[in-house]
């Protein structure tokens, strides 16, 4: 039984990491979180220690090394996306190897800094890329490894997830802490195009707000329109007053349904973590180079590579 401790526990996605820790046979030894919005715990690991300061969580952590019953083995990350580097830094230099949520870090260079970590501690990172553990991912992945070399698919991705005006009260709507939409919610779906149609090529953004940026990517294997947004006014007239979410995938006149087969994939992340086949950080490398360049691009003008959606957008 490995022991575990958990930063950011009073956050949307950490329920899934307690579930992943309990479901594995391993043990919640402490979490930590500044929001004391934590009784999710009671549910999952109700004998959990927990703290509010970082400093006596980190206290706490070191008087836990004194036994090897007691020390930490991992940290499980899932902080606001601006404090995943320095709790990361903090988790390895504990001694412990860290899962960490996405986006990992906003820039490359970050992941630099975190490679000298990992060889200073002799620990590792890894990122919970959940996608590539999906199965029909999988399927079409080997569908893309088995085509002519020579194809390119034509793919237009769509997302759209509402989001109500709390979302641009807390962190995940402030740039500098959730580094914008296309971090926020896309780099996980940038992530998924690497995994299955190989290097990026082309990277062009044709429209970044706040609510909702688009762009085009060319992979090795493929050409893709995104669109992805936080605005209900985007949901097409269809999906309006019925459901707050629209995910499309459309490849080469196929739609990729993947609605279902979500609830287990922390668990699956965390089995894959534990038999030492995680995803590191050089796996996570590439998402993160796409998003740092679509944050920094300029951007260009519709035309016949853009996402439907995009020229609406610019009259």
């Amino acid at each position: 039984m490995k022991n575990f401790a958990l930063i950011g526990a009073a956050g949307y996605i950490a329920p899934r990491h307690m579930r992943a820790i309990k479901d594995t046979g391993h043990h919640l030894a402490v979490a930590y979180d500044n929001n004391d919005s934590v009784g999710i715990i009671d549910s999952i690991s109700p004998q959990s220690e927990f703290f509010t300061e970082f400093e006596r969580f980190l206290e706490f952590a070191h008087q836990l090394k004194r036994q090897p019953q007691t020390a930490l083995d991992y940290v499980a990350v899932c902080s606001p996306n601006y404090l995943h580097h320095a709790h990361i830094a903090a988790g390895l230099r504990l001694g412990c190897d860290v899962i960490c949520e996405k986006p990992l870090v906003p820039t490359p260079e970050l992941i630099d800094e975190l490679e000298l970590v990992e060889r200073e501690t002799g620990r590792r990172v890894f990122n919970i890329l959940q996608l590539r553990h999906h199965d029909a991912i999988l399927k079409l992945r080997d569908k893309v490894s088995a085509a002519p070399a020579d194809t390119k698919f034509d793919v237009e991705l769509t997302y759209i997830t509402s989001r109500g005006k709390w979302y641009a009260e807390s962190w995940k709507g402030d740039p500098r802490k959730a580094f914008g939409v296309a971090t926020n919610i896309g780099v996980h779906f940038f992530d998924m195009l690497h995994f299955i149609f190989g290097k990026l090529q082309r990277n062009v953004v044709h429209h970044s707000g706040e609510a909702k940026a688009a762009g085009y990517l060319e992979y090795e294997r493929a050409r893709v329109r995104w669109f992805l947004s936080i605005d209900a006014n985007d949901l097409p007239d269809d999906v309006k007053g019925k459901k707050t979410t629209y995910r499309n995938i459309d490849i080469s006149g196929e739609q990729l349904e993947f609605s279902e087969g979500f609830t287990d994939l922390h668990t699956t992340s965390y089995r894959e973590i534990l038999a030492g086949r995680g995803y590191g950080l050089d796996d996570a490398r590439h998402c993160i180079e796409t998003v740092n360049v679509i944050r920094s691009a300029g951007v260009a003008p519709a035309g016949p590579d853009s996402h439907p959606y995009v020229a609406a957008l610019q009259r």
